[in-house]
């Protein structure tokens, strides 16, 4: 059977119209409708990062508690099909598609996706708990810890239309993210009277990230190309441009969210260090847990010290994986990898988000070795926290 192949032109086109229809729609809707105080029955939860800042760890915090739906990196598929644009360019389409998951509404996937399409055409769906059990796939319960080979080998081939029923049933709706640069982008979705929108900004240690980015050249260098809109071409970053920009976004996002904020961020934006939560996984994750409004059950006590107490610091074919690794150890794996003479690079390109995030930066090979130093600086009282929100701003 011939394939219809569709160019990204097209695509951007359908897109930008149809935003702008939906604009139009909400815009004439809401001047006729009393607005209503009451918030959606649904908790939308959006976990924001970048690539190999430990944020597939957190999204399987949220994917295996039994109340949630998650999805990880939707908008992946916006970016295959649109590798030719710019991050700045593709904003809006990710939004878009972002906001149609809070809502439960998967025929936005219609524009990426083969019309006819099982759950195994979604980016990474085995990685999500709720697609792996009822009503998704009746292989496993709710409450069961599932892993990504199981759910691989016993659901691939449940039909697509399953995303959106079970989607439906929950209470809480969380995606994991990496392509957003803007904390402005997300505007019109905090302020979308359908969606309760909580944002959890999870950082780390650029000089962490580099090293884990190390491990997955290939993988990153078309989604470099886009940070970079080089039209398309792969890019491996050796010059750390990449990082820069992403580096860059942390400190814009984190300013956005806490200098002056706009009065519908109020309780609604968390920002969490990496290296916080493999130190006190627990207490980190009771915190993100109570901003979400979800609760920390037996199970997931129990799963949490099992996937974060392993004996290794995890292979390099399993840099895309959730495996049970010695997360301390891990995150400090770049002091001993790494160059002085890379780490000083990279202290050059992100010198304002180590210093605005709370590392400490090093000055020589000796620091830099030397583990007895803590890098990680104490969390200042009240420093990710809404102490200098004014309501009057």
């Amino acid at each position: 059977m011939a394939r219809i192949r569709i160019s990204s032109t097209i695509v951007v086109l359908f897109v930008v119209v149809q935003t702008g229809f939906l604009v139009f729609m909400y815009a004439r809707y809401s001047s006729f409708m009393p607005q209503s105080e009451e918030k959606p029955s649904q908790v939308h939860i959006l976990i924001l990062s970048s690539w190999r800042s430990g944020s597939s760890f957190v999204g399987q915090l949220f994917s295996q508690h039994p109340s949630v739906f998650y999805l990880m990196e939707p908008a992946w598929h916006v970016w295959v099909t649109m590798y030719q644009n710019s991050a700045k360019v593709l904003h809006m389409a990710v939004r878009d598609l972002v906001r149609s998951v809070f809502l439960c509404d998967m025929s936005v996937f219609d524009a990426y996706m083969p019309w006819k399409r099982n759950l195994s055409d979604l980016f990474q769906w085995a990685v999500s708990r709720a697609l792996c059990s009822a009503p998704a796939c009746d292989s496993f319960q709710r409450t069961d810890i599932t892993s990504e080979m199981a759910c691989k080998t016993l659901c691939g081939r449940y039909p697509f239309t399953k995303v959106e029923e079970a989607c439906k049933t929950y209470s809480h709706v969380a995606i994991k993210e990496v392509r957003f640069f803007d904390l402005k982008v997300l505007y019109p979705l905090l302020t979308d009277p359908s969606l309760n929108l909580k944002i959890i900004h999870l950082v780390r240690d650029p000089r962490a990230v580099v090293k884990s980015r190390e491990q997955s050249v290939k993988a990153l260098a078309r989604d470099n190309g886009i940070v970079l809109s080089t039209n398309g071409t792969k890019v491996e970053d050796s010059k750390y441009k990449v990082m820069q920009e992403i580096c860059r976004s942390h400190v814009q996002i984190y300013e956005t969210a806490t200098l002056k904020p706009p009065s519908f961020l109020k309780d609604r934006y968390l920002m969490i260090r990496f290296e916080d939560l493999v130190r006190d996984p627990l207490s980190e994750i009771s915190e993100m847990y109570k901003f979400a409004d979800l609760s920390l059950t037996p199970t997931l006590k129990s799963w949490v010290y099992n996937i974060t107490h392993g004996q290794g610091p995890g292979k390099k074919k399993e840099a895309f994986k959730i495996t049970s690794r010695d997360a301390v150890n891990v995150s400090q794996a770049w002091r001993n990898v790494l160059s002085f003479q890379k780490i000083k690079k990279i202290q050059e390109v992100c010198k304002g988000a180590i210093n605005m995030l709370g590392y400490q930066l090093v000055d020589s090979e000796k620091e830099q070795r030397d583990l007895s130093l803590d890098l990680v600086l104490p969390r200042r009282q009240n420093q990710f926290s809404w102490s200098s929100f004014n309501p009057k701003d």
